[in-house]
């Protein structure tokens, strides 16, 4: 649950904490600050301070915090000003920063939605906008039953202080007014494992939407070119996610994807990839994408091409 660009340097290891903590139980708090003081003294708090310190130099605007904002970062702050270094600390610690965090997640926030259809490469158009916010990117998925990446998701309370900290990034931007919209990738309310916040999700639902239109040959291309060519370890991902779908497809067209997947595989030729996908934006991906934004049709103020949405995404996030 590290909030971005955070960095553990603790003033005291899980051993000591654990022995301090043991101490706490058994004499008290006194007894248990004499101990840690003991635990790190000499050659220990020298090489940590000087870590803090290192870290302080790197980052002239950090801020350190611990769980409560008490003593512990508190002794760290008290450490680094004999030492020459100061450096303010967060009231309150992580309980408050997590406060906060969630307290932006439920502001509201004008959004601008951009849809399309599987291949329109959204994501590409979307982090080309200086004011956007990409949820697959902090969701390390792209969002769909094909969209599992080779490395893990982040845990559910550190995509969500990630996205707290880029929204407030864009809103406290000076050069923008508090109502120009941020572009964000049309979603659903869940992106892999990780659920999109509440009124997050409900701003979205209530957002003008852009739609881009893409070519189908375009559109095979680029999931191949995503999906396949750019990632070593693409079979085994997505004969697994063909499977998550087998229900939905139903046995015969499951069977028809999944052969011709191999197939392609087997022979590494593109034109037999393409084949597979185009069956699965035939089967699954445009049938589901057709009904989802026929009810958004009140919403969309745009359809047009690539460079057509760009621009208009550009002039109404300026």
């Amino acid at each position: 649950g590290a909030f971005p660009e955070a960095v553990n340097l603790p003033l005291l290891t899980d051993d000591e904490r654990h022995q301090v903590g043991i101490r706490y139980k058994q004499a008290g708090g006194d007894a248990a600050l004499e101990l840690g003081h003991e635990l790190v003294s000499g050659d220990t708090r020298e090489r940590r301070i000087e870590a803090w310190r290192a870290w302080g130099e790197r980052h002239p605007d950090g801020a350190l915090y611990c769980w409560r904002g008490g003593l512990r970062s508190e002794i760290a702050q008290q450490w680094l000003g004999v030492a020459g270094r100061t450096v303010p600390r967060v009231a309150g610690g992580f309980k408050a920063l997590r406060s906060f965090c969630l307290k932006t997640l439920g502001r509201d926030t004008p959004w601008i939605v951009l849809a399309g259809r599987a291949g329109s490469d959204k994501t590409g158009i979307l982090t080309a906008l200086p004011r956007h916010v990409d949820l697959e990117g902090l969701a390390n998925h792209r969002g769909s039953a094909f969209g599992k990446r080779d490395t893990p998701q982040p845990p559910p309370i550190a995509f969500e202080n990630a996205l707290a900290a880029w929204i407030l990034r864009l809103t406290r931007d000076a050069g923008a007014s508090p109502q120009t919209p941020i572009a964000i990738e049309d979603e659903s309310r869940t992106i892999g494992r990780l659920a999109v916040p509440g009124r997050v999700f409900e701003g979205m639902q209530e957002a003008p939407v852009v739609v881009v239109e893409t070519g189908r040959a375009d559109r095979i291309a680029n999931i191949y070119r995503g999906y396949v060519a750019a990632d070593e370890g693409a079979r085994t991902r997505l004969e697994q996610a063909l499977d998550n779908i087998r229900r939905r497809l139903g046995g015969e067209r499951h069977s028809a994807v999944g052969q011709a997947m191999q197939e392609a595989f087997e022979r590494g030729e593109p034109e037999r990839h393409h084949a597979w996908i185009a069956m699965l934006l035939d089967w699954y991906y445009d049938p589901m994408y057709d009904y989802q934004l026929s009810r958004k049709e009140d919403r969309i103020v745009l359809r047009g091409g690539r460079d057509e949405v760009a621009g208009y995404l550009s002039r109404a996030t300026a």
